[in-house]
């Protein structure tokens, strides 16, 4: 079964032929559990997201600010899986239509098995992964066989990329290209600042990007008017942290965490339309 690699491309020519950018929303699977986890990936979506990555809990997620780092320690401690990861992308994705992604670092996937994670992941109905760590150097492997299985693979460039790297992660990958907006890890902030324009800027200039490769923007934006600011040079809008701190909020309370969760979406939706 091909994964949904086209799904994830139509969504996000989508929207920019509405003259918006699209709007990413992040949580970890298994937080706070693995089916309250699915019910929460599902909420964004309901709640206006075009795109959710479902988090692959890992002990050591060096992109990862302390929000995030909360929630995965919650995840591992729960015991999820790799299973429950990709269970959380199926059933997301069956019960909206939407394009899910796996957010993770190499070592799962490579423990894994490359050649099954992506088998796995496309028969889930999996749009690809993101790869913060994966050098694009030594990605081959996993680019072969996302190939192979119809998923796209998302590398992460930085502020301090050199437009001849920015290059090299273009042309290797495929989906859009996640332009981390600042030097640091995830979390909100007050600002985004004026990095995520420049980089955004520089990396479109790459062969790739005026191809048409989308440059979703991510790390720090936590509201609608940051979510606004964004939208205006960006393709895509970035949301993770904000998500979880909806959760964490209201821990012990799904249904009222599920409710900030939609809450947010509807805001951030209407600031990417802004």
């Amino acid at each position: 079964m091909a994964g949904n690699l086209e799904l994830l491309s139509s969504v996000l020519a989508g929207a920019k032929a509405e003259g918006r950018a699209a709007l990413v929303g992040y949580l970890p699977a298994g937080f706070p559990t693995v089916d309250g986890g699915i019910r929460a990936v599902t909420a964004m979506i309901e709640g206006g997201c075009d795109v959710v990555e479902v988090g692959l809990p890992h002990s050591d997620p060096v992109l990862d600010g302390p929000v995030i780092q909360t929630a995965d320690d919650i995840a591992l401690r729960g015991g999820v899986k790799i299973v429950d990861v990709i269970r959380t992308v199926r059933e997301a994705h069956a019960a909206t239509g939407a394009p899910v992604l796996c957010m993770t670092y190499w070592n799962p996937v490579d423990a894994y098995g490359v050649e099954r994670f992506a088998a796995d992941l496309a028969a889930a109905g999996g749009a690809g992964c993101i790869l913060p760590d994966l050098p694009v150097e030594e990605s081959e492997v996993w680019r072969k066989a996302a190939e192979q299985h119809g998923l796209a693979t998302v590398f992460v460039v930085a502020p301090s990329s050199k437009d001849a790297r920015l290059a090299k992660i273009t042309a290797a990958g495929s989906g859009f290209v996640y332009a981390a907006s600042l030097m640091g890890v995830t979390g909100t902030r007050e600002s985004v600042g004026r990095e995520a324009q420049d980089l955004v800027e520089r990396t479109r200039a790459t062969p790739a990007a005026r191809r048409g490769l989308p440059v979703c923007v991510g790390l720090g934006v936590s509201n609608a008017e940051q979510a606004a600011e964004v939208a205006q040079f960006a393709d895509g809008v970035i949301v993770g942290s904000a998500f979880v701190k909806q959760l964490l909020a209201h821990e012990g309370d799904l249904e009222a965490g599920l409710a900030g969760v939609r809450e947010l979406a509807g805001d951030l939706a209407k600031g990417v339309r802004a």
